[in-house]
């Protein structure tokens, strides 16, 4: 694949992709990247009565008739009560406990089953998978580790339909999804600098430090 055809639609201002009224850039990912048989593939999957199916037309619906109109948390109760699921996991940072609580008593207050583990599950030091001291937060002591893959098995042997991320660190939340057996969406993106609104950061002028030289 040459330089030219890499995936690299942040270089675009076009976006013919969604308006389809205008010429395509060279480096286009919809001209370079797809075909027709592709497309044509996805097509039956997005209209098929697979799960994959189901949830892709929701979303679409709930977008449609919702836009701008609903929270993210509406919205995910929404998809949840219209895709049918029976039981939803909560796995949440200790740090957003109290904002955890508050989404189970809307999920409970919507009818929803719905079980919660939270990150420090196990209990155990961070010490065992080999962490030095001088990368503990609380040096000197003890420190519990969070332990995404144990929270996803807890939440696999609830027999979860869906789970429902609240504020798992960076990384811990990409160990979630990949040992989660249910599908993933992710209410709360942790940021302990910004108040948990990750996107501040590329919003703010003050932030230009991190891209420019």
């Amino acid at each position: 694949m040459s330089e030219r055809t890499l995936p690299r639609c942040t270089d675009c201002g076009l976006f013919s992709c969604r308006d389809r009224e205008k010429d395509y850039p060279g480096f286009c990912t919809t001209t370079n990247q797809t075909d027709p048989a592709e497309l044509e593939e996805l097509d039956c999957l997005y209209g098929g009565d697979t799960l994959d199916g189901k949830m892709a037309r929701t979303a679409a619906q709930i977008e449609g008739r919702y836009y701008c109109q609903k929270t993210r948390v509406e919205e995910t109760v929404l998809f949840i009560q219209q895709m049918g699921f029976q039981k939803v996991g909560i796995a949440c940072c200790l740090g957003l406990v109290e904002e955890a609580r508050t989404f189970a008593k809307i999920l409970k207050h919507n009818g929803i089953d719905f079980v919660s583990v939270v990150c420090k599950v196990g209990g155990q030091d961070k010490s065992e998978m080999g962490i030095a001291e001088e990368d503990k937060i609380c040096r000197g002591g003890p420190e519990t580790m969070c332990n995404p893959i144990l929270q996803a098995r807890v939440l696999n042997r609830a027999h979860t339909d869906f789970n429902v991320l609240i504020g798992l660190c960076v990384g811990h939340d990409s160990l979630f999804m990949r040992h989660s057996e249910a599908p993933v969406t992710v209410l709360v993106a942790k940021d302990r600098v910004l108040g948990n609104n990750p996107c501040a950061a590329l919003y703010s002028g003050y932030y230009k430090r991190l891209y420019q030289d």
